[in-house]
């Protein structure tokens, strides 16, 4: 096989883009190490739906929609999203259109879900889904760590602190579920190893269309 042959069958069309599951308990830095690597034109953070009251600083359509229970499940029943689970006495999504309409179109979606929806977008058989999915799992130092983290925020009440510990524990049980597992240290040295975990999902061979 000459040069010029070869040449021709390496993929210069572009890519699908990947949908990056980003799991793990609240304090970990998950979502801010998404917000990070995201530049909002090849990559976005999902914007998803939630029926909790937005917190200090939050705005509606950038950080999540705020919806009250009645709409957010008639979006359920109308199916509407790619995921929903009810975490902390709230109810989370993702709208189907935003995802699929960025991977065609080749951007890369992150999106920051619990382990309940992270099991839903597993078990999504759509062909896109399959070949665009990678998952990662934030892993606290230590329970120690996380509860000071949680309590450092200064955001919840020492209840919610608790409860987001419980949920914590429990989460930490599906670490193996997920196709990697990033032990949390300081800010830098996570933003590193996330970007370099990235970097090397999106030479994928399975991303790239087929030549016509």
């Amino acid at each position: 096989m000459g040069m010029g042959k070869r040449m021709s069958m390496i993929p210069n069309t572009p890519r699908l883009g990947m949908l990056i599951v980003v799991s793990g308990p609240s304090g970990t830095g998950k979502t801010t190490l998404c917000r990070k690597v995201c530049d909002g034109s090849s990559s976005v953070f999902s914007v998803s739906c939630t029926t909790r009251p937005p917190r200090p600083g939050e705005v509606d359509g950038k950080d999540y929609f705020f919806l009250d229970e009645a709409d957010f499940l008639a979006r359920v029943d109308r199916g509407e999203l790619f995921e929903y689970a009810r975490v902390h006495n709230r109810w989370y999504g993702t709208l189907k259109s935003y995802v699929f309409d960025n991977l065609r179109r080749g951007v890369d979606v992150f999106m920051d879900i619990d382990v309940q929806g992270a099991t839903q977008v597993r078990g999504c058989e759509d062909d896109l889904v399959r070949h665009c999915l990678t998952d990662i799992f934030v892993m606290p130092p230590s329970l120690n760590e996380l509860r000071n983290r949680l309590s450092g925020r200064g955001t919840d009440s020492a209840e919610v602190v608790e409860l987001r510990m419980v949920n914590a524990e429990a989460e930490m049980k599906h670490w193996r579920d997920y196709r990697y597992c990033l032990i949390s240290d300081t800010r830098e040295s996570d933003e590193a190893k996330f970007r370099t975990l990235i970097e090397a999902e999106r030479l994928r061979s399975s991303l790239y269309l087929e030549l016509a």
